[in-house]
């Protein structure tokens, strides 16, 4: 079992930035691709905006927050992160972190039906 807890989100406005942090335990962290993913109330999707691979080099970023967004890992120190910079009212979700074992150095995982382990997910809140 892994246990993912996010923490890092807030109400920020408009233009500002937050960073994302999400620390996990367990099994070895350098063993999982990791993915951030959001979901806005409603029903809506839950979308994967950032994606990186088990060793950090590989990364994925959804268009909406390309150049926004950065999805960064400490294999020392178990911690996936994600910078936000220049938030807009549509990044207000509840932010998810989520793993899966990965025998690839270098695979992203965008499809949130492949992840086997997911925090319990913190509030951004952008306001306008």
């Amino acid at each position: 079992q892994v246990q993912l807890v996010e923490s890092g989100g807030g109400l920020v406005q408009a233009g500002g930035s937050l960073r994302l942090s999400c620390a996990a335990s367990g099994r070895t962290f350098s063993d999982y691709a990791m993915g951030w993913f959001r979901q806005v109330p409603a029903g809506k999707e839950r979308e994967c905006v950032g994606a990186i691979s088990k060793n950090g080099v590989s990364t994925y970023y959804a268009d909406s927050v390309k150049g926004r967004f950065t999805i960064s890992r400490d294999n020392a120190k178990n911690t996936v992160y994600l910078q936000m910079n220049s938030l807009k009212p549509e990044d207000t979700a509840v932010y998810y972190c989520a793993g899966v074992y990965s025998a690839s150095y270098y695979r992203v995982v965008l499809d949130k039906s492949k992840y086997d382990y997911w925090g319990q997910g913190t509030q951004v809140t952008v306001s306008s």
